[in-house]
Protein backbone atom coordinates (compact mmCIF):
# COMPACT_ATOMS: atom_id res chain seq x y z
CA UNK A 1 0.00 0.00 0.00
CA UNK A 2 3.08 2.30 0.75
CA UNK A 3 4.52 1.93 -2.57
CA UNK A 4 1.09 2.35 -4.48
CA UNK A 5 0.57 5.71 -2.23
CA UNK A 6 3.54 7.09 -3.41
CA UNK A 7 3.47 5.91 -7.18
CA UNK A 8 0.35 7.81 -6.74
CA UNK A 9 1.79 10.83 -5.46
CA UNK A 10 4.34 11.12 -7.86
CA UNK A 11 1.74 10.65 -10.98
CA UNK A 12 -0.03 13.42 -9.18
CA UNK A 13 3.41 15.80 -9.56
CA UNK A 14 3.57 14.98 -12.87
CA UNK A 15 0.06 15.71 -13.78
CA UNK A 16 0.04 19.07 -11.89
CA UNK A 17 3.46 20.45 -13.24
CA UNK A 18 2.16 19.71 -16.66
CA UNK A 19 -0.71 22.30 -17.46
CA UNK A 20 -1.39 20.82 -20.99
CA UNK A 21 -3.10 17.87 -18.83
CA UNK A 22 -4.92 20.34 -16.81
CA UNK A 23 -6.00 21.98 -20.07
CA UNK A 24 -6.99 18.33 -21.80
CA UNK A 25 -8.72 17.18 -18.46
CA UNK A 26 -10.87 20.35 -17.63
CA UNK A 27 -11.07 23.03 -19.89
CA UNK A 28 -11.70 20.91 -23.25
CA UNK A 29 -14.77 19.05 -22.22
CA UNK A 30 -16.23 22.34 -20.96
CA UNK A 31 -15.52 24.01 -24.41
CA UNK A 32 -16.67 20.55 -26.21
CA UNK A 33 -20.14 20.01 -24.16
CA UNK A 34 -20.92 23.82 -24.87
CA UNK A 35 -20.25 23.32 -28.85
CA UNK A 36 -21.14 20.03 -29.07
CA UNK A 37 -24.54 20.78 -27.15
CA UNK A 38 -25.29 23.86 -28.87
CA UNK A 39 -24.46 22.34 -32.65
CA UNK A 40 -26.09 18.69 -32.58
CA UNK A 41 -29.92 18.97 -32.79
CA UNK A 42 -32.50 17.58 -35.02
CA UNK A 43 -34.60 20.65 -34.22
CA UNK A 44 -35.56 23.23 -37.01
CA UNK A 45 -35.41 26.80 -36.28
CA UNK A 46 -36.08 29.24 -39.39
CA UNK A 47 -36.34 26.95 -42.30
CA UNK A 48 -36.24 29.39 -45.40
CA UNK A 49 -39.11 29.44 -47.00
CA UNK A 50 -40.65 31.21 -50.19
CA UNK A 51 -44.55 32.63 -50.81
CA UNK A 52 -46.48 32.41 -53.41
CA UNK A 53 -49.42 34.56 -52.62
CA UNK A 54 -51.88 33.96 -55.55
CA UNK A 55 -54.82 35.51 -53.47
CA UNK A 56 -53.21 38.30 -51.57
CA UNK A 57 -56.82 38.99 -49.37
CA UNK A 58 -56.99 38.95 -45.71
CA UNK A 59 -57.28 35.51 -44.61
CA UNK A 60 -53.95 34.32 -46.89
CA UNK A 61 -51.84 37.54 -45.26
CA UNK A 62 -52.74 36.39 -41.69
CA UNK A 63 -51.54 32.89 -42.42
CA UNK A 64 -48.13 34.21 -44.24
CA UNK A 65 -47.95 36.70 -40.87
CA UNK A 66 -48.17 33.76 -38.61
CA UNK A 67 -45.69 31.68 -40.43
CA UNK A 68 -43.25 34.63 -40.59
CA UNK A 69 -43.25 35.61 -36.78
CA UNK A 70 -42.88 32.04 -36.03
CA UNK A 71 -39.41 30.78 -34.39
CA UNK A 72 -39.61 27.86 -37.38
CA UNK A 73 -39.94 29.89 -40.48
CA UNK A 74 -38.19 32.48 -42.39
CA UNK A 75 -39.40 34.23 -45.59
CA UNK A 76 -36.97 34.49 -47.55
CA UNK A 77 -38.77 35.32 -50.89
CA UNK A 78 -42.32 36.89 -51.77
CA UNK A 79 -42.81 35.04 -55.58
CA UNK A 80 -44.38 37.11 -57.85
CA UNK A 81 -45.08 33.81 -59.99
CA UNK A 82 -44.65 29.52 -60.43
CA UNK A 83 -41.63 30.32 -62.79
CA UNK A 84 -39.75 31.69 -59.56
CA UNK A 85 -40.13 28.67 -57.75
CA UNK A 86 -37.21 26.92 -59.58
CA UNK A 87 -34.88 29.43 -59.94
CA UNK A 88 -35.27 29.74 -55.84
CA UNK A 89 -34.41 25.83 -55.26
CA UNK A 90 -31.38 25.72 -57.50
CA UNK A 91 -30.06 28.87 -55.87
CA UNK A 92 -30.34 27.63 -52.31
CA UNK A 93 -32.26 30.72 -51.72
CA UNK A 94 -35.46 28.58 -50.01
CA UNK A 95 -35.85 25.31 -48.55
CA UNK A 96 -39.39 25.06 -49.04
CA UNK A 97 -42.04 27.36 -51.30
CA UNK A 98 -45.85 27.45 -49.76
CA UNK A 99 -47.85 28.47 -52.72
CA UNK A 100 -51.47 29.78 -51.72
CA UNK A 101 -54.71 29.64 -54.44
CA UNK A 102 -56.23 32.32 -55.50
CA UNK A 103 -59.28 33.26 -53.58
CA UNK A 104 -58.17 32.07 -50.90
CA UNK A 105 -60.44 33.38 -48.53
CA UNK A 106 -63.76 33.42 -50.66
CA UNK A 107 -63.41 30.04 -51.26
CA UNK A 108 -62.91 28.96 -46.92
CA UNK A 109 -65.83 31.23 -46.01
CA UNK A 110 -68.32 29.98 -48.65
CA UNK A 111 -67.33 26.48 -49.42
CA UNK A 112 -64.96 25.63 -46.28
CA UNK A 113 -62.17 24.29 -48.05
CA UNK A 114 -59.24 25.65 -49.69
CA UNK A 115 -56.06 24.27 -51.21
CA UNK A 116 -52.26 25.05 -50.31
CA UNK A 117 -49.83 23.57 -52.06
CA UNK A 118 -45.72 22.68 -50.45
CA UNK A 119 -43.36 22.41 -52.80
CA UNK A 120 -39.95 21.02 -50.60
CA UNK A 121 -35.99 20.92 -52.06
CA UNK A 122 -35.54 16.78 -51.13
CA UNK A 123 -31.98 16.91 -51.66
CA UNK A 124 -32.06 16.81 -47.60
CA UNK A 125 -34.63 13.97 -47.03
CA UNK A 126 -35.39 14.23 -43.45
CA UNK A 127 -34.98 17.82 -43.27
CA UNK A 128 -37.46 18.17 -46.07
CA UNK A 129 -39.47 15.82 -44.59
CA UNK A 130 -39.79 17.32 -41.08
CA UNK A 131 -40.03 20.97 -42.98
CA UNK A 132 -43.28 20.10 -44.40
CA UNK A 133 -44.54 18.48 -41.43
CA UNK A 134 -44.07 22.16 -39.23
CA UNK A 135 -45.78 23.55 -41.99
CA UNK A 136 -49.07 21.35 -42.10
CA UNK A 137 -48.95 21.40 -38.49
CA UNK A 138 -48.62 25.69 -39.08
CA UNK A 139 -51.37 25.29 -40.92
CA UNK A 140 -53.80 23.58 -39.40
CA UNK A 141 -53.87 25.41 -36.56
CA UNK A 142 -54.02 28.34 -38.22
CA UNK A 143 -57.09 26.33 -39.54
CA UNK A 144 -58.49 25.81 -36.01
CA UNK A 145 -58.13 29.47 -35.29
CA UNK A 146 -60.57 30.43 -37.86
CA UNK A 147 -62.87 27.49 -37.50
CA UNK A 148 -65.62 28.86 -34.98
CA UNK A 149 -67.27 24.83 -34.64
CA UNK A 150 -64.25 22.92 -34.79
CA UNK A 151 -66.35 20.31 -33.15
CA UNK A 152 -68.74 20.01 -35.62
CA UNK A 153 -66.04 19.56 -38.14
CA UNK A 154 -63.97 17.26 -36.47
CA UNK A 155 -65.20 13.75 -35.45
CA UNK A 156 -62.04 12.42 -33.44
CA UNK A 157 -59.83 14.20 -31.55
CA UNK A 158 -56.62 12.19 -30.86
CA UNK A 159 -54.59 13.37 -27.35
CA UNK A 160 -50.69 13.22 -27.79
CA UNK A 161 -48.67 12.48 -24.58
CA UNK A 162 -44.55 12.92 -24.68
CA UNK A 163 -43.61 10.66 -22.42
CA UNK A 164 -40.06 11.93 -20.50
CA UNK A 165 -39.35 14.53 -22.90
CA UNK A 166 -42.69 16.19 -23.55
CA UNK A 167 -41.36 19.23 -25.07
CA UNK A 168 -39.14 17.39 -27.43
CA UNK A 169 -35.85 19.20 -26.80
CA UNK A 170 -33.46 17.64 -28.94
CA UNK A 171 -30.35 18.88 -26.41
CA UNK A 172 -32.08 16.22 -24.01
CA UNK A 173 -31.11 13.68 -26.82
CA UNK A 174 -27.62 14.50 -27.35
CA UNK A 175 -26.55 15.75 -24.28
CA UNK A 176 -25.88 12.52 -22.34
CA UNK A 177 -24.21 11.19 -25.70
CA UNK A 178 -21.83 14.12 -25.84
CA UNK A 179 -20.97 13.50 -21.87
CA UNK A 180 -19.88 9.90 -22.87
CA UNK A 181 -18.51 11.16 -25.91
CA UNK A 182 -16.18 13.36 -24.16
CA UNK A 183 -15.16 11.24 -20.94
CA UNK A 184 -14.65 8.09 -23.54
CA UNK A 185 -12.11 10.39 -25.13
CA UNK A 186 -10.74 12.47 -22.82
CA UNK A 187 -10.30 9.64 -20.48
CA UNK A 188 -8.94 7.44 -22.62
CA UNK A 189 -6.34 9.77 -24.31
CA UNK A 190 -4.85 10.83 -21.10
CA UNK A 191 -3.84 6.95 -19.73
CA UNK A 192 -2.96 6.02 -23.17
CA UNK A 193 0.02 8.22 -23.68
CA UNK A 194 0.58 8.15 -19.39
CA UNK A 195 2.98 4.38 -19.70
CA UNK A 196 4.28 5.00 -23.20
CA UNK A 197 5.43 8.35 -22.31
CA UNK A 198 7.70 6.64 -19.54
CA UNK A 199 9.41 4.61 -22.51
CA UNK A 200 9.86 7.80 -24.77
CA UNK A 201 11.55 9.63 -21.97
CA UNK A 202 13.50 6.54 -20.70
CA UNK A 203 11.94 6.85 -17.39
CA UNK A 204 10.83 3.29 -18.01
CA UNK A 205 14.29 1.60 -16.94
CA UNK A 206 13.84 3.19 -13.98
CA UNK A 207 10.16 1.62 -13.62
CA UNK A 208 11.38 -1.70 -14.50
CA UNK A 209 14.10 -1.97 -11.77
CA UNK A 210 11.65 -1.20 -9.13
CA UNK A 211 10.08 -3.75 -6.78
CA UNK A 212 6.92 -2.63 -8.00
CA UNK A 213 4.53 -4.84 -9.46
CA UNK A 214 2.51 -4.81 -12.74
CA UNK A 215 -0.80 -3.90 -11.00
CA UNK A 216 0.63 -1.22 -8.84
CA UNK A 217 2.19 0.58 -11.82
CA UNK A 218 -1.51 0.59 -13.41
CA UNK A 219 -3.07 1.41 -10.42
CA UNK A 220 -1.04 4.31 -10.20
CA UNK A 221 -1.74 5.21 -13.23
CA UNK A 222 -5.61 5.40 -13.21
CA UNK A 223 -6.15 6.60 -9.35
CA UNK A 224 -4.89 10.02 -10.19
CA UNK A 225 -6.82 10.67 -13.20
CA UNK A 226 -9.93 9.28 -11.83
CA UNK A 227 -9.96 11.16 -8.78
CA UNK A 228 -9.36 14.46 -11.49
CA UNK A 229 -12.32 12.51 -13.61
CA UNK A 230 -14.42 12.67 -10.51
CA UNK A 231 -14.25 16.80 -10.08
CA UNK A 232 -14.51 16.90 -14.16
CA UNK A 233 -17.75 14.80 -14.49
CA UNK A 234 -19.69 17.27 -11.62
CA UNK A 235 -18.70 20.16 -13.82
CA UNK A 236 -20.00 18.64 -16.77
CA UNK A 237 -23.16 17.53 -15.00
CA UNK A 238 -23.28 20.82 -13.87
CA UNK A 239 -23.36 22.21 -17.53
CA UNK A 240 -25.36 20.25 -18.85
CA UNK A 241 -28.32 21.16 -16.37
CA UNK A 242 -27.43 24.90 -16.45
CA UNK A 243 -27.11 25.72 -20.28
CA UNK A 244 -29.80 22.85 -21.40
CA UNK A 245 -31.93 22.18 -18.64
CA UNK A 246 -31.18 18.31 -18.86
CA UNK A 247 -33.00 17.06 -16.01
CA UNK A 248 -31.97 14.15 -13.89
CA UNK A 249 -35.47 12.57 -12.89
CA UNK A 250 -33.55 9.16 -11.34
CA UNK A 251 -30.74 9.16 -8.19
CA UNK A 252 -28.36 11.22 -8.27
CA UNK A 253 -25.88 8.53 -6.26
CA UNK A 254 -27.17 6.08 -9.44
CA UNK A 255 -26.03 8.52 -11.86
CA UNK A 256 -22.72 9.13 -10.33
CA UNK A 257 -22.16 5.68 -9.69
CA UNK A 258 -22.36 4.62 -13.28
CA UNK A 259 -20.23 7.20 -14.21
CA UNK A 260 -17.70 6.37 -12.04
CA UNK A 261 -17.50 3.13 -13.38
CA UNK A 262 -17.40 3.87 -16.77
CA UNK A 263 -14.44 6.34 -16.66
CA UNK A 264 -12.73 3.48 -15.08
CA UNK A 265 -13.20 1.66 -17.75
CA UNK A 266 -12.33 4.24 -20.31
CA UNK A 267 -9.10 4.77 -18.12
CA UNK A 268 -8.47 1.53 -18.13
CA UNK A 269 -8.55 0.80 -22.05
CA UNK A 270 -6.08 3.69 -22.20
CA UNK A 271 -3.64 2.20 -20.42
CA UNK A 272 -4.27 -0.95 -22.76
CA UNK A 273 -3.40 0.99 -25.43
CA UNK A 274 -0.34 2.75 -23.95
CA UNK A 275 1.20 -0.70 -23.30
CA UNK A 276 0.48 -1.69 -26.75
CA UNK A 277 1.91 0.99 -28.33
CA UNK A 278 5.70 2.42 -28.32
CA UNK A 279 5.00 6.04 -29.04
CA UNK A 280 2.70 8.37 -27.51
CA UNK A 281 1.86 9.73 -31.44
CA UNK A 282 0.42 6.25 -32.25
CA UNK A 283 -1.47 6.20 -28.94
CA UNK A 284 -3.07 9.49 -29.65
CA UNK A 285 -3.89 8.19 -33.25
CA UNK A 286 -5.86 4.52 -31.88
CA UNK A 287 -7.59 6.80 -28.84
CA UNK A 288 -8.93 9.21 -31.55
CA UNK A 289 -9.50 6.72 -34.54
CA UNK A 290 -11.00 3.13 -32.79
CA UNK A 291 -12.99 5.42 -30.14
CA UNK A 292 -14.14 8.52 -31.95
CA UNK A 293 -15.83 7.82 -35.10
CA UNK A 294 -17.27 4.47 -33.06
CA UNK A 295 -19.11 6.64 -30.63
CA UNK A 296 -20.27 8.70 -32.33
CA UNK A 297 -21.69 6.24 -35.31
CA UNK A 298 -22.19 3.10 -33.46
CA UNK A 299 -23.29 3.78 -29.85
CA UNK A 300 -26.69 5.22 -30.16
CA UNK A 301 -26.16 8.39 -29.52
CA UNK A 302 -27.05 10.12 -32.92
CA UNK A 303 -28.86 7.14 -34.97
CA UNK A 304 -31.32 4.95 -33.47
CA UNK A 305 -28.98 0.84 -33.34
CA UNK A 306 -32.34 -0.56 -34.43
CA UNK A 307 -32.33 0.96 -37.60
CA UNK A 308 -28.70 -0.65 -38.34
CA UNK A 309 -27.61 -3.35 -40.34
CA UNK A 310 -27.80 -6.69 -38.69
CA UNK A 311 -23.63 -6.94 -38.88
CA UNK A 312 -23.14 -3.86 -37.14
CA UNK A 313 -25.88 -4.06 -34.20
CA UNK A 314 -23.43 -7.16 -33.07
CA UNK A 315 -20.51 -4.75 -33.94
CA UNK A 316 -21.99 -2.15 -31.77
CA UNK A 317 -22.60 -4.37 -29.20
CA UNK A 318 -18.91 -4.22 -28.43
CA UNK A 319 -19.17 -0.58 -28.15
CA UNK A 320 -18.41 0.82 -24.23
CA UNK A 321 -19.94 3.72 -25.48
CA UNK A 322 -23.21 2.26 -26.29
CA UNK A 323 -24.57 1.16 -22.12
CA UNK A 324 -23.04 4.08 -20.82
CA UNK A 325 -25.21 6.32 -22.89
CA UNK A 326 -28.46 3.76 -22.45
CA UNK A 327 -27.34 4.07 -18.76
CA UNK A 328 -27.66 7.82 -18.58
CA UNK A 329 -30.67 8.53 -20.97
CA UNK A 330 -32.42 6.32 -18.46
CA UNK A 331 -31.43 7.77 -15.52
CA UNK A 332 -31.55 11.56 -17.00
CA UNK A 333 -35.08 11.32 -18.58
CA UNK A 334 -36.59 8.39 -17.32
CA UNK A 335 -35.55 7.93 -13.40
CA UNK A 336 -34.50 4.69 -14.30
CA UNK A 337 -32.39 2.71 -11.25
CA UNK A 338 -30.56 -0.67 -10.57
CA UNK A 339 -33.43 -2.62 -11.66
CA UNK A 340 -34.12 -1.59 -15.07
CA UNK A 341 -30.38 -0.58 -15.78
CA UNK A 342 -28.41 -3.81 -13.99
CA UNK A 343 -27.48 -5.36 -17.53
CA UNK A 344 -25.42 -2.14 -18.36
CA UNK A 345 -23.74 -2.02 -15.41
CA UNK A 346 -23.12 -5.72 -15.91
CA UNK A 347 -21.50 -4.89 -19.18
CA UNK A 348 -19.60 -2.54 -18.12
CA UNK A 349 -18.11 -4.13 -14.93
CA UNK A 350 -17.13 -7.18 -17.16
CA UNK A 351 -15.88 -5.07 -19.67
CA UNK A 352 -13.66 -3.06 -17.17
CA UNK A 353 -12.33 -6.55 -15.57
CA UNK A 354 -11.34 -7.80 -19.40
CA UNK A 355 -9.41 -4.57 -19.91
CA UNK A 356 -7.30 -5.06 -16.45
CA UNK A 357 -6.43 -8.41 -17.17
CA UNK A 358 -5.06 -7.63 -20.86
CA UNK A 359 -3.53 -4.80 -19.75
CA UNK A 360 -1.77 -6.76 -16.98
CA UNK A 361 -0.98 -9.51 -19.13
CA UNK A 362 0.48 -6.69 -21.83
CA UNK A 363 2.28 -4.99 -19.44
CA UNK A 364 3.76 -8.40 -18.30
CA UNK A 365 4.60 -9.62 -21.42
CA UNK A 366 6.68 -6.07 -22.13
CA UNK A 367 8.47 -6.71 -19.27
CA UNK A 368 9.37 -10.56 -20.44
Amino acid sequence: MGKLKAFIKKEFLHIFRDWRTLLVLFAIPAIQLIVFGYAISNDLKYISVGILDKSNDELSRKLISKLAYSDFFKVNAILDNDIEVASLFKKGIVKEVIIIEPQFSKKIIREGNADIQIIADATEPNTANMAVNYSTAMINSFVTEINKQPKQILALTAEVKMLYNPTLQASWMFVPGIIALILTLISVMLTSVSIVREKEFGSMELLLVTPLKPITIILGKVIPYFILSVFNISFIFLLGHLLFQVPVAGSIATLYFISLLYIILALTIGIFISVSVSNQQIAMMISLVALMLPTILLSGFIFPIENMPQWLQIFSSIMPPRYFIDALRGIMLKGNGIAELWQDFVIITGMLMFFILLSIKKYKSRLM
